[in-house]
């Protein structure tokens, strides 16, 4: 690591910070590592981030993207000195509660537990406000318990941070769907304000023939039900298993990934992962200039495990047997037709149908914007994506004493940015509340704790 950090210390201007949504102090933690310092590398890494376990396990890491040695060379491995920064932190007890020292009358609702709802909450906590965190799941963690799969992140690491959360004072009310067991109404009347941190959950359909046949089936199905079984708990329906099955994932992003993983895991036959867009370049595309994020061909460990990968493709239908089974699908190869001045133009390729044998199709195709229950019990204004709508200037809706942060704002995004809305949303309430805020802005360093 220290070798690593050694890497960065002849930058003279540098991006990656500028790269990361949370604006971590990366060039200062950097040097920490590379002097050994790793208390105080740690100290500089949560003034701007409050979970770095989290981040630097999941996050793509687009101040890689921006490292002015990624021009020429390899980038510093800066995601994985976070990682290390904060795990030699927690085996050196160097994180521990620091509960406000004192505190306001103010309460604050919390709705949803993810990494946007948990950075606000321990923002607000800090601030001294009364804060409970509501979660319809029987846990707290959002997608980072149920639907990040437990090879990517054991969810101790979720337990471990939140004993400390635990600590320093905020209530978790697991179990509670807010709009259905208790309404958004009753959280407005009784606290003096509402941070809806509830994600993009809304899963985006494919409205081909043969949709409904046993064994299509959305990936955040399958994946949550995997945490489940893998924690031993209870879960509803029935069991999505792709053992001694065909699979195939229709869907190139993360929680492809993701499904591929987990059926490898499960004992499949043989994995093939459809992706409707053209195979990407390993190298950073010409119109795509650092220190930019590129679009380019991105291979996980879960595709190095032996997933087949089939890029220009889309599936046309669904084919079931007599009884409703899912036995094969039907695709062709399509190209993307460049338009000047406009998106391209998706065109199918005349000959190149094809039957694919298919005993399970895993749907992992994003999602189309966030639950409505709670904006129509509250009247909020929603964008045409069902998002929730507020500025970045504060973060609040166009109903008084009601915040929106994370996915439920800005539609499908990265952990990064949950975490930054969150922080930046917290800081809009505690100025709302109080007139004034001492929490930090973007960028900008948090009290010296851990």
């Amino acid at each position: 690591m220290c070798n690593q950090g050694a890497r960065g210390m002849d930058c003279g201007i540098p991006f990656c910070h500028s790269g990361c949504p949370l604006g971590n102090l990366i060039p200062d933690f950097n040097h920490a590592v590379y002097q050994g310092k790793w208390e105080k590398a740690a100290k500089i890494l949560h003034s701007t981030n409050n979970f770095p376990e989290f981040t630097g396990r999941l996050c793509p890491a687009p101040c890689e993207e921006s490292c002015v040695l990624g021009i020429n060379a390899d980038p510093v491995s800066i995601e994985n000195i976070e990682k290390n920064i904060v795990e030699t932190a927690f085996e050196q007890g160097w994180i521990t509660a620091n509960p406000p020292a004192k505190r306001t009358n103010k309460s604050i609702a919390v709705v949803g537990s993810g990494p946007a709802g948990l950075a606000a909450a321990q923002q607000l906590n800090r601030a001294g406000h009364a804060v409970t965190v509501f979660e319809r799941d029987e846990k707290v963690g959002g997608l980072l318990r149920y639907g990040i799969p437990d090879f990517k992140m054991e969810k101790n690491i979720i337990d471990r941070r939140l004993e400390v959360l635990e600590a320093e004072g905020i209530q978790f009310k697991t179990g509670v769907h807010i709009g259905v067991d208790v309404k958004a109404t009753e959280l407005q009347n009784t606290f003096d304000a509402v941070v809806l941190c509830g994600g993009a959950t809304v899963r985006r359909q494919l409205p081909i023939p043969g949709a409904d046949l046993k064994g299509v089936v959305q990936a955040m199905e399958f994946l949550p039900q995997n945490n489940r079984k893998v924690d031993g708990v209870p879960y509803t329906g029935e069991e999505l298993s792709a053992k001694d099955k065909k699979v195939i994932v229709i869907g190139g992003g993360d929680t492809g990934s993701d499904c591929i993983g987990t059926s490898i895991r499960h004992g499949a036959t043989s994995v093939t992962n459809f992706e409707i867009m053209p195979k990407g370049t390993t190298d950073r595309p010409e119109n795509q200039p650092w220190p930019f994020w590129p679009m380019r061909l991105r291979t996980s460990s879960s595709h190095k495990e032996g997933a087949d990968r089939v890029f220009s493709i889309a599936t046309k239908a669904f084919v079931g047997d007599d009884e409703g089974n899912l036995k094969a699908l039907q695709t062709v190869e399509v190209e993307w037709v460049p338009q000047k001045g406009k998106r391209p133009i998706l065109k199918e390729i005349e000959g190149t149908e094809k039957e694919w044998p298919c005993d399970l199709v895993l749907l992992a195709l994003g999602f189309t914007g966030s639950e409505t229950v709670i904006s129509q019990q509250l009247g909020l204004e929603m964008d045409v994506r069902t998002n929730v709508k507020a500025s970045t200037q504060n973060y609040e809706t166009n109903v008084p004493g009601i915040f929106v942060a994370g996915d439920q704002r800005r539609g499908q995004s990265l952990i990064v940015w949950a975490i930054s809305e969150g922080r930046q949303a917290a800081h809009h309430v505690d100025k709302y509340l109080m007139g004034v805020s001492q929490l930090p802005l973007k960028g900008e360093g948090d009290l010296p704790r851990l």
